[in-house]
């Protein structure tokens, strides 16, 4: 998904670091379109821009694809950054320009690396109602973000649990381990709680296994219902931060239940310059980004407009998405300051 509209407390975010556990809230941003399919971002913010490699979460839907015309996102950049797309209701088609065409679909994980470039498009298909879902980054470290694209496709087994039950699409957790390579550790779950129902992250389970590594930073964020993670009350779209080695680690849900996404990784310990589309390590880096991206979009007999369609795009750092019609996304204009490093 594109990162349209940069702002300005997305340009310099200084980590803070929690004590305890924290809530953020989202802000809605819109992605555009003649009817401008709205999101809600919880990740970045000013106070916080990772959560272990975890830099980036929009939260969408449910919503009627008819009234807001669904998703239709056209051929945009990537770089030092790995997409993660999780749906809830609906069908996303996902195209490449690595070659790789895939259906997002509930309880199903997408996968991509961006690595040393990559540009894809997303849009809904036509036999969906209702779009509901998440999308998310990973920032590369220095050692892999220059690696080729790729892109990986995982369905795993729902696991079951008094009160709960989940699906654990990224690294290890109540007993289930996802094959999805990542470069570094990282955790990424459904859970969906029962009315009134607990789940301690912490505990082992009988037999072994369960909990979650004691030194990640966490990410709760709630889909539906209400519940208190950590000891924080959060309601629907709320992200609750749990920073590593706290003892509390119980999600306990409402009486209507709850539904929530769980993301964490080990604190990244690297700063990173994020841009629009682009991860990199300094301003100057996201610059050049953004110049070889411009390069392959905008058509050189008629400066300034965009090539007319997908098949168009020159050849370039991003590639070309195949058998895509939608125009490019070209980038926007940069801000009128330096990029500030985050961490």
């Amino acid at each position: 998904m594109s990162n349209p509209e940069p702002r300005p407390d997305e340009l310099h975010c200084t980590a803070v670091e929690a004590a305890r556990p924290e809530l953020m809230t989202p802000r809605e941003v819109p992605l555009g379109g003649p009817r401008a399919m709205s999101v809600r971002r919880t990740l970045p913010q000013r106070g916080r821009s990772l959560i272990g490699a975890w830099c980036f979460l929009d939260h969408y839907g449910p919503d009627l694809v008819g009234d807001t015309g669904g998703m239709v996102v056209a051929p945009h950049p990537h770089t030092g950054l790995q997409t993660v797309s999780w749906l809830f209701a609906g069908e996303v088609e996902h195209r490449d320009s690595a070659g790789n065409v895939a259906m997002v679909r509930p309880g199903e994980v997408n996968l991509m690396t961006a690595g040393h470039g990559i540009s894809h498009s997303e849009v809904s298909t036509p036999a969906t109602d209702v779009l509901h879902g998440a999308q998310l980054w990973v920032a590369l470290p220095d050692d892999a973000r220059d690696t080729a694209p790729g892109f990986q496709h995982h369905a795993p087994e729902e696991v079951v649990g008094t009160g709960w039950r989940a699906r654990v699409f990224l690294g290890s957790l109540l007993g289930s381990t996802s094959p999805v390579a990542t470069a570094t550790p990282l955790l990424g779950a459904e859970i969906v709680l029962e009315p009134h129902g607990v789940l301690d992250l912490a505990a082992p389970l009988p037999g072994g296994g369960g909990g979650v590594e004691v030194s990640f930073e966490l990410g709760v964020l709630v889909d539906t219902g209400g519940i208190t993670a950590a000891g924080v009350p959060a309601s629907s779209a709320d992200l609750v931060f749990v920073p590593p080695h706290t003892a509390d680690l119980r999600l306990e849900a409402g009486p209507e239940g709850a539904r929530v996404l769980l993301i964490g990784g080990p604190p990244f310990g690297e700063s990173i310059v994020m841009w629009w589309n682009f991860v990199g390590r300094s301003h100057d880096e996201i610059v050049a980004f953004r110049e070889q991206w411009q390069s392959q979009v905008l058509d050189p007999d008629r400066p300034g407009e965009v090539v007319a369609s997908g098949g168009l795009v020159a050849a370039g750092r991003f590639g070309v998405v195949p058998g895509q019609p939608l125009p490019p996304i070209p980038a926007p204009a940069l801000p009128n300051a330096r990029l500030r490093e985050r961490r």
